[in-house]
């Protein structure tokens, strides 16, 4: 999927979401996300989405989704990068995002998973 990157850190799933996402890829990308966590056996999926300047409300469900199904498998998914304007578009839409764990940035975000493997020890 061109623009998509999806790689593996530290057992989680990074997705980094390009700036501009038609719908039939957004769609593949939710399957191709479970196939990779999957594949990688990953603890986590972090969703970055710092690249987006808008986020509607289809691409909003397909993070949703992307979530859910992450939880279904037992992956625990978080959302990092969320621009200021995209936060106020989503509220503004009505969308939560379905208590999706945020950070500001994908390093902050990764450095809370760090912390939260840590402590299963």
């Amino acid at each position: 999927m061109e623009g998509v990157h999806i790689l593996t850190v530290e057992g989680v799933l990074v997705v980094t979401l390009p700036g501009v996402t038609d719908d039939r890829m957004a769609e593949r990308l939710v399957e191709e996300v479970a196939g990779r966590l999957v594949e990688h056996r990953a603890r986590a999926v972090v969703i970055d989405v710092s690249n987006a300047r808008l986020i509607d409300s289809f691409m909003g469900r397909v993070l949703e989704q992307m979530a859910r199904t992450a939880r279904l498998m037992g992956v625990e998914p978080m959302l990092t990068g969320m621009r200021p304007e995209v936060a106020i578009t989503l509220i503004e839409l009505g969308m939560t995002l379905g208590g999706i764990a945020t950070a500001l940035t994908l390093e902050h975000g990764l450095a809370r998973l760090r912390e939260r493997a840590g402590g299963r020890s």
